[in-house]
């Protein structure tokens, strides 16, 4: 359910490009001063849509710098920080962390038990200090954990999950924005989910795994149903994100959700004459 919420690089412009670059480098040293070295290897471009969104609402005063790091060690990379920055850095490590134990019961994947082994000590932190936060992340996964256990073959149900859980993640203090930003970021939630249930479904059916859409596997109309199923949640998203007074970083975040969260369902689904950008 990670990782759809990248920028369609190609169609950004020059300055877009940079500043996107520069906010999830950003995004890394906040990790690593947070939480140390290891805690970067969970770094991903999800929470680098959330920095945007908030420093374009909240507008902080930011650091910018260039220096090189362990995956850059000859040429500096430009970076740009903020208490925003180490924010979404704190969101990150929750969602690995709780993430991997997710795998650990759904898989026995020891790999993921040896990264919450890892990643605890920092959650625990960060469960201190967002304590609304973590039980949101916490009782989803709890709620989605005893659908999965069901064999419930419920969309809605299982996407209103991750919806309860992007709804805290997103609301970084309660003030006037907070109710756009929940609604914004349920609908958004419900999107990944759904978008991740559609991506995995062939693999999940092989693997003999819970998919909300085990009904549909092998349906030809699954690419138009979908994508339907889709444009309705991505809808609601937009629609809350245009009431927000966000001025600094719009277009990136509009390329982001409206042409870049489709690529990879595009790719997957849509190769035919029907291939677009999906936006709403």
């Amino acid at each position: 359910m990670f990782g759809y919420l990248v920028a369609a690089a190609k169609v950004l412009k020059e300055d877009e490009l940079s500043r996107y670059k520069a906010v999830y480098c950003g995004l890394c040293r906040s990790l690593g001063r947070c939480f140390g070295q290891t805690a970067r290897l969970t770094l991903n471009y999800d929470m680098t849509f959330l920095v945007l969104l908030l420093s374009s609402l909240y507008e902080p005063e930011e650091e910018t710098g260039e220096r090189g790091c362990v995956r850059h060690p000859v040429k500096g990379q430009r970076y740009v920080m903020s208490e925003l920055s180490d924010y979404a850095a704190n969101m990150n490590v929750a969602m690995a962390y709780l993430k991997c134990l997710d795998d650990w019961k759904d898989d026995r994947s020891l790999v993921a038990w040896s990264e919450a082994k890892t990643l605890r000590p920092g959650y625990e932190r960060v469960k201190a200090r967002y304590p609304r936060q973590c039980a949101a992340i916490e009782t989803a996964l709890a709620e989605l954990s005893a659908l999965e256990a069901e064999g419930r073959e419920d969309p809605d149900a299982a996407a209103a999950c991750f919806g309860k859980m992007m709804r805290e993640v997103f609301v970084y203090r309660e003030d006037r924005w907070s109710d756009a930003l929940r609604n914004m970021a349920d609908a958004l939630g419900r999107f990944l989910y759904l978008l991740d249930a559609a991506m995995d479904l062939d693999a999940d059916i092989a693997r003999k795994r819970y998919n909300p859409f085990r009904a549909l596997y092998g349906d030809p109309e699954n690419a138009a149903r979908f994508r339907d199923i889709l444009r309705m949640q991505l809808g609601d998203c937009v629609y809350w994100f245009d009431r927000l007074p966000l001025v600094q970083d719009a277009g990136l975040m509009k390329n982001i959700l409206c042409v870049g969260l489709w690529a990879a369902f595009n790719q997957k689904y849509c190769e035919g004459p029907e291939n677009g950008s999906g936006s709403v």
